[in-house]
C-alpha cells in the first residue's frame, strides 16, 4: 500500500520526536512531512494533501484535537493518529468522536509509529454522519470483526486493556452474553507485542468433559482409546501467541487445578505425556458467571480465581451505552447489506426510537443477529420497526413523535360504514383495512403487512381468521 499511499504529515512541537518519527518513516519509504503546530500543519495539508496525519494533542497555537476537528471537516476521509503523553477518558473520548484512526500514549517507538501509519493506510477511518461518530477498527484493518463505539465506558475498558496487552499478566474479562469479550481478547492481541503470534479460542463450554482435557493440554499416541496419534493442545498451538479460554466457569474442578498448574509454572502436561512442555503464552479468560460467587459454591477453585483476575476487564452491556446504540446499528446495516448485495440504507425514526429504547437483554450479539435478519429479508431501502420485531414482540411503543415515515402511496381513508349502516367497529375498519392493502399490492403480502405498519405474521392470522368465518375466500 505503500506505494499509492505514502505521504504521512507529522506533527509534534518537540523536535525530538519529529525527527525520531520522519526517520522512522523515511527509512520505509514513506515521503514525510513535519510540523511544529496545528496551523503549519493546515498550512501543509492544503498545499499538499498527505495521506495520514500523526498529531500531538498538547500544542501551542492549536492543540492536536482542534487540528483535528479541522482535518475532519475539510476531508472527512483522512486518517489521523492523535498521541500523547497525557492520556486521559476524556481526552480518548474526544478524540474517538471527532473521528480519530487511532490513539497512541508515548513513549512511542519508531517501529510502533511504523505500524500504526500502515494500519492507517490500509484501514478506514472513523467517518462522521449526521453528527456522531461511526465505526472505527479497534485493531487494523485484517478483515476481523470490529469494536464499535465510543461511549466513555467502552473507552476505559479499550485504554486499559491496550495499557497491559503487551503484559504476560492474566487478563480475565467479565460480562453478560454478547457484550463483546471475545473481541476484547482478539482487541488485547492485536495490540501486544505478540500480534505476529497465534491467537487461538477455546470455547470451555462447547466441549464435553472427556474431550477437553485433551484439547486444552493435548495428548501422545495411545494415551486413550482413539488417540491414534500425538496431538497438541491449545497452549502448545498458542505458543508465542494469547490463548483465549472462553466460559472459563463451565472448567471441572478436576481440570481447573491442571489449569493452574499451568498458569503458574508456563508448562503443560499432555494427557499420556512423561515429560512437561514448556509454553509461553498469554492467557486471556472470560465469563458471563460471577466467580466469586462459583468460589463461595464450591464450584470454582479460589486460587484459580485469584490467578486468572489479576487484571480484571468488566464489558458494560449494551444497554449502559445508549450513545453506541445508532452507530452499532449503521454498521451492522452497512456490513451485512454489503454482505448480501442489499440495497438497505438506514432505519426509519420510528426504528431508531424503539433501538433506543429496547434494553437489549443479548446486548450487541442481539442486535447482529437481528439487524442481519431485517437486512437480509428487506425489500426496501430504510428498515422499519416491523422489519425488526414482529407486532406482539416485547418491545417498547413508540412516541408519537416518532411515527413511521409513510413506506409507501397509500389512498386517503374512505368513509367506514359498518354492516348495518352508521359508524363502523374497529373491526369492520381493520378488515376493510386490510383487503384494501392486499387489493393496492396485488396480494402481495410482504408490501401490504409493510403498509399497515404490521408484521407478515400477523396478516396471515388476519387472514386465516377471515377465511374461517367465510369473510373472504
Amino acid at each position: 500500500m505503500t506505494e499509492q499511499l505514502r505521504k504521512i504529515l507529522v506533527v509534534d512541537d518537540d523536535r525530538e520526536t519529529r525527527m525520531l518519527f520522519y526517520e522512522a518513516l523515511n527509512r520505509r519509504g514513506y515521503v514525510v512531512s513535519v510540523a511544529e503546530n496545528g496551523v503549519m500543519a493546515l498550512d501543509i495539508c492544503e498545499k499538499n494533501p498527505p495521506d495520514v496525519v500523526i498529531t500531538d494533542i498538547n500544542m501551542p497555537e492549536m492543540d492536536g484535537l482542534e487540528l483535528l476537528r479541522r482535518l475532519r471537516d475539510d476531508n472527512g476521509e483522512l486518517p489521523v493518529i492523535i498521541i500523547t503523553a497525557h492520556a486521559t477518558v476524556e481526552t480518548a473520548v474526544s478524540a474517538m468522536k471527532l473521528g480519530a484512526f487511532d490513539y497512541l500514549l508515548k513513549p512511542l517507538s519508531g517501529e510502533i509509529i511504523v505500524e500504526a501509519a500502515a494500519r492507517a493506510l490500509v484501514g478506514s477511518p472513523l467517518k462522521k454522519d449526521n453528527g456522531v461518530g461511526s465505526a472505527r477498527p479497534a485493531s487494523d484493518a485484517t478483515g476481523k470483526k470490529m469494536i464499535v463505539g465510543s461511549d466513555s465506558k467502552l473507552a476505559r475498558v479499550l485504554q486499559k486493556a491496550k495499557s497491559v496487552a503487551s503484559s504476560k499478566a492474566t487478563v480475565l474479562v467479565l460480562g453478560e452474553s454478547g457484550t463483546g469479550k471475545e473481541m476484547i481478547a482478539r482487541f488485547i492481541h492485536e495490540e501486544s507485542d505478540r500480534r505476529e503470534g497465534p491467537f487461538v479460542a477455546l470455547n470451555c463450554a462447547a466441549l464435553p468433559e472427556g474431550l477437553l482435557e485433551s484439547e486444552l493440554f493435548g495428548h501422545e499416541k495411545g494415551s486413550f482409546t482413539g488417540a491414534v496419534y500425538a496431538k497438541k493442545g491449545k497452549f502448545e498451538l498458542a505458543d508465542g501467541g494469547t490463548l483465549l479460554l472462553d466460559e472459563i466457569a463451565e472448567i471441572p474442578l478436576h481440570l481447573q487445578a491442571k489449569l493452574l498448574r499451568v498458569l503458574q509454572e508456563e508448562e503443560v502436561d499432555r494427557v499420556g505425556g512423561k515429560a512437561p512442555v514448556k509454553v509461553d503464552v498469554h492467557v486471556v479468560a472470560t465469563t458471563n458467571r460471577n466467580l466469586e460467587e462459583a468460589v463461595k459454591n464450591g464450584e470454582f477453585r479460589q486460587d484459580l480465581y485469584y490467578r486468572l483476575n489479576v487484571i480484571p476487564l468488566t464489558m458494560p452491556p449494551l444497554r449502559e451505552r445508549k450513545e453506541d446504540i445508532e452507530q452499532l446499528s449503521r454498521y451492522f446495516i452497512n456490513r451485512f447489506s454489503e454482505q448480501y448485495g442489499k440495497s438497505v440504507k438506514k432505519m426509519s425514526k420510528a426504528s431508531r426510537a424503539r433501538f433506543l429504547e429496547y434494553s437489549w437483554p443479548g446486548n450487541i450479539r442481539e442486535m447482529e443477529n437481528l439487524v442481519e435478519r431485517a437486512v437480509l429479508l428487506s425489500l426496501t431501502e430504510q428498515l422499519e420497526p416491523w422489519d425488526f420485531w414482529d407486532e406482539d414482540a416485547d418491545v417498547p411503543s413508540i412516541a408519537p413523535e416518532f411515527a413511521a415515515e409513510p413506506a409507501g402511496e397509500f389512498s386517503p381513508a374512505p368513509e367506514y360504514a359498518g354492516e348495518k349502516g352508521g359508524v363502523a367497529s374497529l373491526r369492520d375498519v381493520e378488515r376493510q383495512m386490510i383487503l384494501q392493502a392486499l387489493q393496492q399490492t396485488d396480494n402481495n403480502r410482504t408490501h401490504a403487512a409493510r403498509i399497515l405498519g404490521i408484521s407478515v405474521r400477523t396478516l396471515r392470522n388476519k387472514l386465516q381468521e377471515y377465511r374461517s368465518c367465510g369473510i373472504i375466500d
